[in-house]
């Protein structure tokens, strides 16, 4: 393995020995000189060299492993039998990458094909009878073609797995393994990351032969310029987080984001409450089919859809061209997850901002993320309702300043002089604009409270700490003493205990972690070998059991209810 050096700052494409067909295409397409990756990359992947390349999305990769595929069709063009494949982990991306390939390769006329699941299989096979140069495929969607015969890659010269990290995510190492299993000993591999954790290094280990690691610089920002991704947390408490994230949306106005949630009952919670401030938001995720999936990312794309609320599974690959924001409703749970987040804007030299709802206890979370980003994220305050009016009554300002300019009003003249002949001039104003704003920016309920600031975090102490007193740690009713709540408490029943492995910290962690209680407010816990027992305040009982069912305890769903007599112990 050896390490590329950083190519010249301003090489032109001309520079890096491509074909001319592939030069005119570039020329046509608008594209002046090459991006670092593409600077770093090109030569050695023309030299036939293995490439091991660190890549967030947005940073030229798919053209500095394209152009190098699409150099060799041509002299030694197979008949039928592709001469690259490249492995992507989801649709989206399957036919961004696809639409790349065939923009580049028009003068040489390549052949590309898209093969990915929830489409017909039989079209796919059809078209790779008839001849293809390059596939651009799924792992299971190829593993599917390889099985019945239709992809034969006997003749296979260039490998590509693209997004590596985000395959592994998404429990595709068997697919690969098995797809590189089919594929020529003297292949060239090309493994594109935007991380890279130990398992992509073991994969390259296996795959890549005598390879070039290329991991260009971030180009640092210019003194007195900002970054071209704005990055901001606001430490908030769960149960005040529609709020604070409707709050967000009011300040930043975005033309164009993405709202991170982790599972389907988040998503579809939150763009309700969303479309009920009058955000115009939709919902993906798994639960969709892909016919819905592929008409709400349409509509996103055309601009009928500003917000997209969105799982991680959902959303992966997904590239819409104008996304101006990222918002993550919780802090991601892996450092390279915010980092394939985050590389989804400031693509192509635009600016983008990336926001994260972090909850008191994900604070830590935040510094394993800067870590491996190499640079901090400013903590501020949840704006206020003061600073959310001032916001609001300045883009109605500007709005009004522009009309004006435009001398579109003109048709309102009459009225208005009609009506101040009556009324004061300044009242008339005044009226006009809170009706305006009423319009544009519906009041909701809770647009008047205030989100209270989250102290910093105190500490913990370092001395190991032993059994309290009088803690049971065995038995058949191992019960957690507790402070129990001021007030009166009902029981939560919990269908999974000590034989699944739970443990009091793990009922605590669940219920503060998806309702708006705090581990104060919990009581006695008794966990027995099928099930468990939780005291909590009795009007918060119905608010519990609605989390705990739309959450996983130990990695799998439990049923959760209020306790009744069948359950209750003397």
């Amino acid at each position: 393995m050896t390490d590329s050096a950083p190519g010249p700052a301003a090489a032109p494409f001309s520079d890096l020995g491509l074909r001319p067909e592939l030069l005119q295409a570039l020329a046509r397409l608008g594209y002046e000189e090459p991006t670092p990756i593409q600077r770093e990359a090109i030569g050695p992947l023309l030299e036939g060299r293995d490439v091991l390349g660190q890549a967030e999305t947005g940073t030229g990769k798919t053209a500095a492993f394209a152009l190098p595929m699409l150099q060799a069709i041509g002299a030694a063009r197979p008949e039928r039998a592709p001469l690259g494949l490249v492995l992507v982990p989801t649709r989206e991306l399957a036919l961004q990458v696809a639409e790349a390939f065939e923009r580049y390769g028009t003068e040489l006329r390549a052949r590309v094909l898209a093969v990915y699941g929830g489409q017909p299989i039989v079209p796919q096979m059809k078209a790779l009878q008839r001849g293809i140069d390059v596939v651009v495929a799924t792992p299971g969607r190829a593993r599917d073609h390889i099985a019945r015969g239709s992809l034969t890659l006997g003749g296979l010269q260039v490998v590509v797995l693209d997004e590596a990290d985000e395959m592994l995510d998404m429990g595709f190492a068997e697919d690969i393994e098995d797809i590189l299993g089919h594929t020529p000993a003297g292949r060239q591999t090309v493994l594109f990351s935007a991380t890279m954790p130990g398992r992509i290094n073991h994969m390259a280990r296996r795959h890549l032969t005598d390879h070039v690691l290329i991991r260009p610089e971030r180009e640092a920002t210019p003194a007195g310029e900002a970054p071209r991704v704005r990055q901001v947390a606001y430490i908030v408490a769960r149960h005040h987080r529609a709020v604070a994230l409707s709050r967000v949306l009011g300040m930043e106005d975005p033309a164009a984001a993405i709202v991170f949630c982790r599972t389907r009952a988040e998503v579809d919670e939150i763009t309700e409450r969303l479309a009920e401030r009058g955000h115009r938001a939709e919902a993906l995720h798994g639960g969709l089919s892909q016919e819905q999936r592929s008409r709400v990312i349409e509509r996103m794309r055309a601009g009928s859809v500003t917000l997209l609320v969105a799982t991680d599974v959902a959303a992966r690959g997904l590239d819409i061209e104008h996304l101006t924001h990222v918002i993550n409703l919780d802090v991601p749970a892996s450092p390279e997850v915010y980092v394939h987040r985050t590389g989804r804007i400031g693509r192509a030299g635009r600016e983008g901002v990336a926001i994260t709802l972090a909850h008191p206890r994900e604070q830590r979370m935040i510094g394993s993320i800067e870590r491996l980003m190499g640079r901090k994220i400013p903590v501020a305050p949840v704006p206020s309702t003061a600073d959310l009016r001032a916001r609001r009554a300045e883009r109605l300002a500007q709005r009004l300043t522009e009309a004006i300019e435009a001398g579109g009003h003109a048709r309102m003249r009459a009225l208005a002089e009609r009506l101040s002949a009556d009324l004061d001039p300044l009242d008339l104003a005044a009226a006009a604009l809170a009706l305006a704003q009423a319009s544009t920016w519906p009041r909701a309920a809770d647009d008047e409270v205030e989100i209270p600031a989250v102290p910093e975090p105190r500490h913990r102490d370092p001395r190991p700490r032993g059994p309290r007193p009088n803690e049971r740690r065995s038995g058949p009713h191992a019960e957690r003493p507790r402070r129990s709540p001021s007030g009166p408490t009902e029981r939560v029943f919990i269908g999974a205990g000590r034989a699944a492995g739970v443990r009091p910290q793990d009922l605590v962690g669940a219920i503060t972690g998806e309702s708006s209680l705090s581990g104060r407010e919990i009581g006695a816990i008794q966990i027995h070998d099928r099930f468990a027992l939780v005291e909590v305040p009795a009007p918060a009982v119905n608010e519990v059991v609605r989390a705990l069912r739309g959450t996983t305890i130990k990695g799998r769903k439990a049923s959760v209810r209020a306790e009744d007599a069948s359950t209750r112990r003397a």
